[in-house]
């Protein structure tokens, strides 16, 4: 793991991200809160980076009772055609918004989920790239403030132990690294992963709101 990991999350967790919102994630907040009050409040998943949004569908599938959201950056990954059925779930959505703001919004609102995935993220495996994997981000105390069970997978072995070192330093909660088997993948990374026989990782956490 990263030598200055530990260092790097005790300094975000004293200090407070004043990032300003950008305009695009206002607007795909705000549209996602009306989506969910008008699908009658459900228990939140929240499915963040969701990249094509295959994850999104299968999240809405698995939990009818639920209302997702999913959220990704990429306005060219969210339009992509990867197989959606003509008839999708009516209980998720799919917006464009950056996750940094997104996530601080949802805090601000006091809106929080009842789970909460982070699939397959960029893992930037530069030592000079902590700063951009999401627990070595400013950003991370807001993530963890949400609340919600919390998973994380990879097939970087090294991105899941620190992402679970992170969760401990913050929630003085032992958080295990695991050994994960999708039998049935959710994402294209996941599944592409699986064809090419890679081991896959994650870790996972029932965050309570206690730990800001």
């Amino acid at each position: 793991m990263h030598e200055h990991l530990a260092s790097q999350v005790a300094k975000h967790a004293a200090t407070v991200f004043r990032k300003p919102i950008t305009s695009y994630s206002q607007a795909a907040f705000d549209t996602s809160v009306g989506a969910w009050i008008t699908n009658g409040r459900k228990p939140l998943i929240l499915d963040s980076g969701c990249g094509v949004g295959l994850s999104t569908l299968h999240l809405a599938r698995l939990y009818p009772d639920h209302f997702v959201i999913g959220i990704d950056q990429s306005a060219d990954r969210l339009a992509r055609n990867v197989h959606w059925p003509t008839a999708l779930p009516g209980n998720c959505i799919r917006l464009r918004a950056d996750l940094v703001d997104y996530w601080r919004l949802m805090l601000q609102a006091g809106i929080r989920p009842d789970r909460h995935y982070l699939l397959y993220p960029n893992p930037w495996p530069k030592k000079q790239h902590l700063g951009r994997r999401w627990h070595g981000h400013p950003v991370f105390p807001a993530m963890v403030a949400l609340g919600g069970e919390f998973e994380c997978r990879s097939n970087w072995r090294i991105y899941i132990e620190e992402c679970a070192a992170a969760l401990t330093q913050m929630t003085g909660i032992a958080v295990p690294v695991e050994a994960y088997d999708a039998s049935a993948a959710i994402t294209p990374f996941e599944e592409k992963y699986r064809a090419s026989r890679h081991l896959l990782w994650r870790c996972r956490i029932a965050l309570t709101h206690s730990h800001q």
